[in-house]
């Protein structure tokens, strides 16, 4: 590439971030105090399917009833991973689904869920976190099309290995896929089809770093999009060793390509990772989901008083 083009594209980044910079991170999406009576929902303990919770739940709001799909096995690391499903009318009271669990044929783990055109879409990892779609009528009954065909931005395969975590956001017709390779760091893909899905960019848009609380590890939990700009919504570790330390951090963008992390990241450490937003019709609370479901607060409001069980 000439050097006029690097300088050109240099200066662009730098006017972009310092665009970025200057807009603040608004404290309703990033400035949490947990629940008093955490964690909301919780394994069920030894002896049952759900005996351990797994990775990333989804929760979505529909009218005033509140939906988890979650993930459950029996504690052993190479226990089957199954769909659970939980429903709550406050978000703070759940009761699972005496059909739990929903989904077994095969391995569901880190998922994120997308009402579009009355289907459901669950984009989630499979076995070997290999990222798969599953669609559903109803959110209940779930049917696997398969693992995602992911590519390099010239049409061809991406290599082997590992590509999970997938975080979907949909706009225009397109359909933008955040993964994760290795957790080293999230990738950009994007589909109008949702069959094969081309690179934005070879490298990562989000890496890990350069800061100690996600130098270990990067994975993309949602996107949302507030006053014009995306909030991406990831979790990350310290290091990639054993007793490593997760925490829920945020990210923003102005075009789903370049991301700034907030310079008070983590708004939530001590292992809460796996945090999405839920709008709850007045503003947004921030759950964490592994390995328990707990609920955050934005920190001007009062909290709500646990009613009686």
């Amino acid at each position: 590439m000439p050097r006029v083009l690097l300088c050109l594209s240099f200066l662009t980044f730098v006017a972009l971030a310092s665009e970025l910079r200057g807009e603040e991170f608004p404290s309703e999406l990033v400035d949490f105090v947990p629940y008093a009576h955490n964690p909301v929902f919780a394994a069920a303990g030894a002896g049952d399917w759900d005996a351990r919770l797994r990775e990333r739940g989804w929760i979505l709001r529909e009218g005033q009833t509140y939906r988890m799909w979650y993930t459950g096995y029996d504690g052993q690391r190479t226990g089957k991973k199954m769909l659970g499903y939980a429903l709550s009318t406050d978000g703070l009271h759940w009761t699972r689904h005496p059909d739990n669990p929903l989904y077994s044929t095969d391995w569901v783990e880190d998922m994120t869920v997308v009402k579009h055109d009355g289907v459901y879409y669950m984009f989630a990892e499979g076995q070997d976190d290999i990222a798969q779609l599953l669609t559903s009528p109803d959110g209940l009954r779930w049917t696997r099309v398969g693992p995602l065909d992911i590519r390099l931005k010239d049409g061809k395969e991406i290599p082997p290995g590992p590509r999970g975590t997938p975080a979907v956001w949909i706009e225009d017709g397109v359909w933008h896929l955040f993964y994760e390779r290795n957790d080293k760091g999230v990738w950009l893909a994007t589909s109008r089809d949702r069959k094969v899905w081309t690179n934005a960019d070879d490298q990562p848009v989000l890496a890990c770093g350069p800061e100690l609380y996600d130098r270990g590890a990067v994975a993309m939990n949602q996107i949302v999009k507030h006053q014009g700009k995306y909030y991406g919504y990831y979790h990350g570790s310290d290091s990639e060793q054993p007793g490593r330390k997760w925490s829920t951090s945020v990210a923003v963008s102005s075009d789903l390509r370049l991301w700034l992390k907030y310079s008070k990241n983590p708004i939530v450490a001590d292992n809460q990772s796996s945090g999405i937003l839920v709008n709850d019709g007045a503003r947004y609370r921030l759950y964490t989901m592994h390995d328990q479901v707990r609920v955050y607060f934005p920190r001007q409001e009062t909290p709500p008083v646990k009613k009686a069980e």
